[in-house]
């Protein structure tokens, strides 16, 4: 049997351990950062359908460390060890032409992801904290990693926002300490429900949502995200997107209000309007933009808006629509990163107008950004569409209709803005496109293309997640959701 804990102890240890060996052996980065990743995206298939609670050092809780695998936090491991493989796999042409230090970047990332893995799978509020600084300390330093003045300036962006966050949630974790003596999630989750949702509490809840609503990059909270991203090696921006503000922001948040405070229409509304304005935020200002990493990055802010409102509708097939975009924008925004860095490897630039006519010379790049646009803007038959209309269709039925309404702008504005895209960089020109520039660009690497290739497939194949909405792959976490509190609170410390 595969203990929840290998998750974080085996890319924690291989973090430390690469740069022990690899001023000797150049290869041996590459290699053990794939095999790594593989092994982590293995062993999450292994444990699928489990529910296990581990405790650290035999001490039962609440007096130890828990570890909790359970439907919720196995559909996070799955996303991040999925786009943590693809993007290492990216990473090996990619890093080698464009940066230098391998043994740095993957100790790193490996050490990012540990955190992320720890983070979806504690069971205490304070070790949460650990393993979520783990893992956005480490996102820091990747942001800045080419220690140009642009990348050093978005590093410090994200190092101040981040650690704004930080001391929120720090501060509303002590204060459920002070107040009830524990900060296992289990245990305060039975106090919370006996004492009621009284002012302290009220405040502690706020402290965390603030904190972990600017991790997550939602509107008003989304400055440090622009900067961020395009700043990044493109494997990290697709970690950016795809995984970390999901496990470090929209997977805290989610898991602290239907499994310890408790979800009601007041936390609805938070998660509804804040949803819906950064659907349109994130989507106007990407239409402006012709940073391609930076257009991507406002999209970003804009999709996990609809996230955002899945899961504040509250509802069982409102929670089916959030947790299957969380998936889907995973797959469909790390590949579009990965296509910009393909991008961007073979041309030098990100700006749309120095591009064009890419078709011709990278088809393997172009297409997988086509079915990556295609998915992201909802059409048929790509994820995105399934993942968006579940979400209107739930709006609808919950009595939401102007949201439902704002959902389908939005995702007509995406189109507009991905149309650009196609029309600047593969399919058209920019109005600086260079002939004789363009005629020495070439196909990317082929690990590159296996990245992509493997993710445009996966495109279309979660779209079949939709075959079965109450019976599907997504049940065992919709359950452990709309349950609510007392099946949680069960789970860890017994009835």
């Amino acid at each position: 049997m595969i203990g929840p804990q290998i998750f974080i102890a085996l890319p924690l240890g291989m973090a430390f351990f690469i740069p022990m060996v690899s001023r000797k052996l150049k290869w041996f980065p590459d290699v053990s950062g794939n095999i790594t990743t593989f092994l982590l995206l293995l062993f999450t298939l292994l444990v699928a359908g489990e529910n296990t609670t581990y405790y650290m050092g035999n001490w039962p809780p609440p007096f130890g460390i828990v570890l909790v695998l359970d439907g919720f936090s196995w559909f996070l491991l799955l996303v991040i060890n999925l786009i943590a493989f693809m993007s290492t796999l990216f990473s090996v042409s990619y890093m080698e032409k464009l940066y230098t230090s391998k043994l740095r970047y993957y100790s790193l990332f490996l050490l990012m992801v540990a955190g992320m893995n720890g983070v979806v799978l504690t069971g205490d509020l304070f070790n949460l904290f650990v393993f979520l600084e783990i893992s956005v300390i480490s996102a820091y330093a990747l942001v800045g990693f080419g220690c140009q003045a642009r990348e050093l300036e978005a590093s410090f962006k994200y190092i101040v926002m981040g650690t704004i966050s930080s001391l929120f949630i720090l501060f509303g974790i002590g204060i459920l300490y002070g107040n009830f003596g524990t900060v296992n999630m289990a245990q305060l989750a039975q106090f919370i429900r006996g004492d009621g949702f009284n002012n302290l509490i009220a405040f502690s809840f706020i402290l965390l949502v603030v904190g972990f609503l600017i991790k997550a990059a939602i509107v008003p909270f989304h400055a440090w995200l622009p900067d961020a991203h395009p700043s990044a090696p493109s494997p990290m921006s697709a970690m950016l997107s795809g995984v970390v503000v999901k496990a470090c922001g929209v997977y805290t948040i989610v898991r602290i209000t239907f499994n310890v405070f408790g979800f009601n229409p007041m936390i609805s509304n938070i998660f509804l309007y804040t949803g819906v304005l950064s659907m349109m935020v994130g989507v106007i200002l990407a239409l402006i933009q012709f940073d391609f990493k930076r257009l991507l990055a406002y999209h970003t802010i804009s999709q996990i808006g609809y996230i955002f409102v899945g899961f504040g509708l509250g509802t069982p097939l409102g929670i089916i629509g959030g947790l299957f975009h969380l998936l889907n924008h995973s797959i469909f925004k790390s590949l579009l990163f990965l296509g910009a860095g393909s991008v961007e490897y073979e041309t030098g630039t990100r700006d749309l107008n120095k591009m064009g006519n890419l078709i011709k010379k990278m088809p393997v790049t172009s297409f997988s950004t086509l079915i990556g646009s295609l998915s992201i803007s909802g059409i048929p038959p790509f994820n995105g569409f399934w993942s968006k209309l579940i979400i209107i269709i739930a709006a609808v039925k919950a009595g939401r209709p102007v949201i439902a309404l704002w959902a389908v702008i939005g995702s007509i504005l995406t189109l507009s803005s991905f149309s650009k895209v196609q029309k600047y960089a593969f399919f058209g020109k920019g109005e600086e496109f260079d002939k004789e520039k363009w005629s020495d660009y070439k196909e990317v690497p082929f690990l590159m293309r296996i990245s992509m290739v493997s993710l445009s497939i996966l495109c279309v194949a979660t779209a079949f997640f939709v075959y079965n909405w109450t019976e599907g792959p997504l049940n065992s976490v919709i359950k452990i959701l709309t349950d609510g509190v007392l099946p949680y609170i069960n789970k860890i410390l017994g009835s």
